[in-house]
């Protein structure tokens, strides 16, 4: 099932408005039951029941975290999606935690069957916690 320009923006609006309000239901009902997660840490999950998994603990605590689109492409003949997003939440970074931070990002997403298959995400190095600019620098082995 191939979805056009219309449906997957569409879909979008739903799973955006699904993260708005910790509706982690409604987040999961747009990915594919063997959907890949690869987050900016290097984290996987591999299929929608590990995904839930994964996410369940940062939706218990309802909310504290706000995604906000920034920008969208979609390629509906390709069945592709780069979401620019923004990211304000309590910051877990070493040193910082607790304090407001702002992170940026993009998805790319691919589709199969009208849900999401496939999703990448990469995040800057350079966040901003509590008003003032951090660059992240790389955990020692």
């Amino acid at each position: 099932m191939t979805l056009s320009k219309s449906e997957i923006i569409d879909a979008l609006t739903r799973w955006n408005r699904a993260w708005d309000e910790y509706d982690l239901d409604g987040v999961m009902a747009l990915f594919h039951d063997d959907v890949l997660f690869d987050n900016w840490t290097g984290g996987r999950a591999k299929g929608k029941d590990n995904l839930r998994k994964a996410w369940g603990p940062w939706f218990a605590n309802n909310g504290g975290f706000k995604f906000t689109e920034e920008d969208t492409f979609v390629d509906p003949e390709g069945g592709k999606v780069l979401f620019q997003w923004r990211l304000d939440w309590p910051s877990m970074e070493k040193g910082y935690e607790g304090k407001p931070e702002v992170r940026r990002g993009v998805d790319v997403m691919h589709f199969q069957d009208g849900k999401i298959i496939q999703k990448l995400t990469y995040a800057k190095t350079t966040i901003e916690i509590d008003g003032k600019r951090v660059t992240l620098t790389p955990e020692k082995p």
